[in-house]
C-alpha cells in the first residue's frame, strides 16, 4: 500500500462537490477506506470509481448513507451470484459435452 496512488480526502469533496462528513460517514460504516499519512486523509484512487458511485447515490438520489450500504450489500451478493451461475452454465456444458 506504500506505493499505491492517494487522492487528499478534501480534493475529491472539493470535486465532487461534497462536504468531508460525508467521505466520513461512509469511512465510519465500512464503505470507504480512508488511509491517513502525516495528519492527511486521502482515498486511494483504486477506489474513488466506488466513492463517486456512493456520492452519486447520495447526491443524486437522496439516498442516505444506510441506504447506500444496503444496495452495496445487494451489488456484491448479485456479482458473487452472477459468478457462480457462469461457473454451473460451464460445468453444465462440460457435461452436454461428455454425454455426446
Amino acid at each position: 500500500m506504500e506505493n499505491e496512488e492517494l487522492i487528499p480526502v478534501e480534493v475529491f469533496c472539493t470535486t465532487c462537490h461534497v462536504e468531508t462528513t460525508l467521505i466520513d460517514t461512509l469511512a465510519e460504516n465500512g464503505l470507504v477506506e480512508i488511509t491517513v499519512r502525516e495528519q492527511r486523509r486521502y482515498i486511494a484512487y483504486a477506489q474513488l470509481e466506488r466513492a463517486e458511485k456512493m456520492v452519486r447515490l447520495h447526491e443524486d438520489l437522496g439516498i442516505n448513507v444506510e441506504g447506500i450500504e444496503a444496495i452495496e450489500n445487494l451489488l456484491e451478493r448479485l456479482e458473487e451470484l452472477q459468478v457462480e451461475m457462469t461457473g454451473l452454465r460451464n460445468r453444465l456444458r462440460r457435461y452436454g459435452e461428455n454425454a455426446q
